[in-house]
């Protein structure tokens, strides 16, 4: 495992925390965290993927983990670095895995370079062009964290309203767990802001012009329904060939399992090369 910092945009430049596992002339997947993640919570963990023989690529999102602060965080932004990471990487083209914002950001990278992406993992997506987003909500995330820090942002997301019961402690322990890897919580406060008001793409009609393999991984909404099945399902609908892989009903979602994930991924890197 080799960790590196890439700098990304015009002066002054972002720089973003990269790291690399895994067989170096493998299959190349690069994998996206979501809002309010870092690069430890897309495959939760797992080295399933560097241990099948894949060169995995994975970073913080700028103003997220140990990726330094931003002025921007819009969809631009974000997928002017995911291009970044890969040139700094030498990754000409690859599977790109990401979810919920990490998710948005390779659509957008795959609908304006196509030729830099072999296939797509698209997990637990939110962002639907036909419905406006709930900006109070993430405004008082945002506002939690600035004010309480953790714990505030903790408050803020109101976990018991949120999830059935069986799933508050759960929920409650990992959002601890995930904002405690943040070097700059103002930092992520302003992406919390920034990113729900910026848009990957117009319409989901958009997905209709990609042209290679594809998974979208979806949730059920008892376990996380700031995800929901039915967006999940409309991307898959979206984007042509793509296969919509869901938890059984009662389980925990395959976003949380990070070794089913990473099989699900592989077998994508399988299909795409």
């Amino acid at each position: 495992m080799t960790e590196r910092i890439v700098e990304t945009g015009s002066p002054p430049a972002v720089r973003l925390a990269v790291e690399q596992a895994g067989a170096a002339d493998g299959p190349p997947v690069v994998l996206l965290h979501g809002l309010t993640a870092t690069r430890r919570y897309v495959v939760m963990g797992s080295k399933a993927l560097e241990r099948g023989g894949h060169r995995v690529v994975s970073y913080d999102a700028r103003g997220h983990g140990s990726s330094s602060p931003a002025a921007s965080y819009r969809y631009e932004d974000l997928a002017a670095d995911l291009l970044a990471v890969m040139d700094a990487s030498g990754v000409r083209r690859a599977v790109l895995a990401g979810a919920s914002m990490g998710a948005h950001t390779l659509l957008r990278v795959a609908l304006q370079a196509p030729e830099r992406v072999a296939g797509v993992v698209v997990v637990t997506p939110a962002f639907d062009p036909d419905a406006p987003p709930d900006l109070e909500r993430w405004d008082a995330l945002a506002d939690g964290l600035r004010r309480d820090g953790i714990e505030g942002f903790v408050a803020a997301y109101r976990v018991e309203e949120q999830v059935p019961p069986a799933w508050v402690d759960t929920v409650r322990t990992v959002l601890r767990q995930r904002m405690a890897q943040h070097e700059d919580l103002l930092a992520v406060a302003d992406a919390l802001q920034q990113v729900p008001r910026s848009q990957p793409f117009a319409s989901l009609r958009e997905l209709a012009a990609l042209d290679v393999p594809a998974l979208v991984v979806a949730d059920r909404d008892e376990a996380d329904p700031g995800h929901p099945l039915a967006v999940g399902e409309a991307y898959a609908s979206a984007i042509p060939g793509a296969r919509l892989v869901v938890e059984e009903a009662g389980r925990s979602p395959i976003a949380w399992q990070g070794g089913q994930l990473s099989r699900a991924i592989a077998e994508l890197v399988a299909e795409a090369t």
